[in-house]
């Protein structure tokens, strides 16, 4: 029987103990995370028991561990920071909704790895308590002592009221915490939903959607890799920050990296610093440098399969938990989404491009047919020339067309593609002079967004637009050196490459080519390759000067009167005899398009019925000594005598080179070989 003042004595501990649960449960309420709810108990758990040491172990269901959160005491053990459940003294009460309370530690066999640390810091008493709610079990609290028999069974009791206060406390903040992460996980969706709602280039937008993702977890590096579904090769397609060795377009060809992995096996994949130093792998390398200490590459998922990774890395210890997984992948799923629209729109706007690129040269054909009618001569000359065409055309071979301008080579290009079986399809052509060299290779070939300076889209070349069907280049000569292998793989292989792409393209063209340049002297000179050339002159056809058929210019000259009295809605039926024998004997630098352009001026000129042709541009200087007037000088006196009408104006609708029915790169080019200089015309 118990004695009056023991009786007391148990009042007064009871009334103390109460008073500091009270004070307790006034503490752990001003926190609002879990790790300062138990750092407040622990400080305030010496009014409340009898301990050396006290541990907190709450249960992590990811990986099935009792994981360690706080601890006090003086010699405070090398505790693990997780334990298996099986393993462990807080894991079998979490599991058992038990208390376990050792009265000696010296006799307990079970749970070693954590047991033989109390015992090795001279602990012999250990009590644990679970942290339970009526909801949720949560984990267990645990007390030693150096003394035997410490705990009571009224202690337990005591202590189970102690922990299940504890517990509410924890299941509070875990409550607030998982609303505040949720709610910030769907603010951070939003906000990256609507930037890709309202931009949706990754290019532009992927800084804004790192910085989405930094609310929840503390990334320092991000980059997309995407995978080319064709070549399955994986690039770097954009980074948030500048990183040396990590440059965008770099191939992650190492099947060891953390991306390649995640893409193989259609899962996150996580890493740490130590495991990224067993790898080795260069595409690590650079991380590591910069300090990285974990990571993850969660996969882009489509309908259409996987597309690239979003990886991420972070210089601080964290740990990549279940939910933050759930929203990378949440944004990663946005990703992957915009990144098959961005395909997709890619693939409209290409096929959009083509067909207006196409439109526009099936226009340019259509004005070239009509307007630009059929070749027109019956000289033996020019009958060969078109029995040449008419024989290559059916065989698909490479054709070379050569002769002087205007005499007529884009025109006989034409005729060979009507001819062809490839008449149905597109007939592209590309002036290889009137291109700037650095803009030649872009409108060959194409190139990809951002390829250079100004590439501002895709855009698709005339070898793509010219498959199945005929690709012209005229003036060929004029192609640069470096330039010119790459065509020689075209006609070679029937493949090319993009600008700034590493996708290749196969193609069905016919090529046929001129030039108004002896290729041959060209090759000799080293200004053009000898296997190009060679590749180039399958089937050379040479098509005659004008003054080499000049029965055909009375021909022509009714050709262009009629063609150009039409659209001016003007009559003219007669043409002067001494005009057509004027006409005849000039000896036409300018070939076919000189002379239309003579009769274009004559025929605007003309007021009445009889075309008025302005002979004085026809007339030959008669002060050269005899035996002298060669046709080179010819040609030279007639172009200086045309360059002081127009007062050296070279090029323009009223420019010397468009009254001599040249081009402007090819007057000057004659300029340069007559020797003519601007004093000579300049007044």
């Amino acid at each position: 029987m118990r004695s009056g003042s023991e009786t007391h004595l148990d009042s007064t501990l009871d009334l103390r103990r109460y008073e500091a649960l009270l004070q307790l449960a006034d503490v752990i309420v001003r926190h609002d995370t879990v790790q300062a709810v138990l750092r407040a108990l622990a400080d305030r758990l010496h009014t409340l028991a009898v301990f050396e040491f006290a541990n907190f172990s709450l249960y992590d269901p990811t990986v099935n561990v009792m994981r360690l959160h706080a601890w006090q005491g003086n010699a405070q053990p090398e505790f693990p920071a997780e334990v298996g459940v099986q393993e462990s003294s807080s894991g079998w009460v979490w599991e058992h909704q038990q208390a376990l309370n050792i009265g000696d530690l010296r006799e307990e066999q079970r749970f070693p790895r954590v047991l033989d640390i109390l015992r090795a810091r001279g602990f012999l008493s250990y009590c644990v308590v679970p942290l339970t709610t009526a909801q949720n079990r949560l984990g267990a609290l645990g007390l030693a002592n150096s003394q035997k028999n410490t705990y009571s069974n009224d202690d337990l009791v005591f202590l189970r009221r102690v922990a299940g206060l504890v517990a509410v406390a924890i299941e509070n903040v875990q409550t607030r915490e998982a609303l505040h992460h949720e709610k910030t996980h769907l603010q951070a969706l939003l906000e990256i939903n609507q930037v890709l709602v309202t931009a949706p280039d990754l290019r532009l937008v992927f800084p804004a959607i790192i910085d989405a993702l930094r609310r929840v977890a503390p990334v320092n590096y991000a980059s997309l890799a995407l995978l080319d579904p064709e070549t399955q090769t994986m690039r770097v397609y954009v980074r948030n920050a500048p990183l040396e060795g990590l440059e965008e377009g770099l191939v992650l060809a190492d099947s060891q990296s953390t991306p390649r992995q995640a893409l193989a096996a259609k899962e996150v994949k996580l890493f740490t610093r130590s495991a990224a130093d067993a790898i080795s792998s260069p595409i690590l390398k650079p991380l590591l440098e910069k300090g990285v200490q974990s990571g993850c590459c969660i996969p882009l998922i489509t309908s259409n399969g996987v597309v690239g990774t979003l990886n991420l890395a972070t210089t601080q210890q964290f740990d990549f938990g279940t939910s933050d997984i759930g929203l990378l992948r949440e944004v990663a799923n946005q990703i992957a989404a915009a990144v098959d629209r961005g395909r997709a729109y890619e693939q409209i706007a290409s096929l959009q491009e083509k067909l207006k690129t196409e439109n526009l040269y099936l226009q340019d054909e259509i004005r070239t047919e009509l307007n630009f009618e059929e070749i027109v001569g019956e000289s033996a000359a020019l009958q060969r020339v078109l029995q040449q065409a008419k024989t290559v055309a059916g065989s698909g071979a490479t054709v070379l067309i050569l002769g002087e301008t205007g005499t007529g080579k884009e025109l006989i290009a034409r005729a060979i593609h009507r001819m062809s079986s490839r008449k149905n399809n597109s007939f592209i052509k590309l002036n290889c002079a009137a291109i700037p060299t650095g803009l030649l290779e872009s409108e060959l070939f194409g190139h990809e967004r951002g390829a250079f300076t100004g590439a501002i889209s895709q855009k698709t070349g005339r070898l793509e637009l010219a498959d199945k069907g005929t690709l012209f280049l005229d003036e060929v000569g004029d192609i640069p050196l470096e330039l010119q292998p790459k065509l020689l793989r075209v006609l070679q292989d029937q493949e090319f490459e993009r600008l700034g792409s590493t996708k290749t393209i196969r193609v069905d063209v016919r090529l046929v080519a001129a030039t108004n340049r002896d290729l041959s002297k060209n090759v000799a000179n080293g200004q053009f390759r000898s296997d190009l050339y060679y590749r180039l002159r399958v089937f050379p056809i040479h098509l005659p000067a004008l003054r080499e058929r000049k029965s055909d210019i009375p021909l022509l000259v009714r050709h262009f009167v009629q063609k150009f009295a039409r659209r001016m809605d003007k009559r003219i039926e007669t043409i002067a005899a001494d005009a057509i024998n004027a006409l005849v004997q000039w000896h036409w630098p300018g070939n076919v398009r000189e002379l239309e352009n003579i009769i274009e001026r004559s025929v605007i000129l003309s007021e009445g019925p009889v075309l008025r042709v302005p002979l004085a541009e026809l007339k030959v200087d008669e002060t050269m000594e005899p035996g002298l007037r060669t046709l080179e000088q010819a040609e030279r006196d007639h172009i200086v005598r045309v360059l002081k009408e127009t007062r050296g104006l070279v090029s323009g609708t009223h420019g010397a080179a468009a009254r001599l029915g040249l081009k402007r790169t090819t007057l000057q080019s004659k300029m340069r070989k007559l020797g003519i200089s601007r004093r000579e015309f300049q007044t």
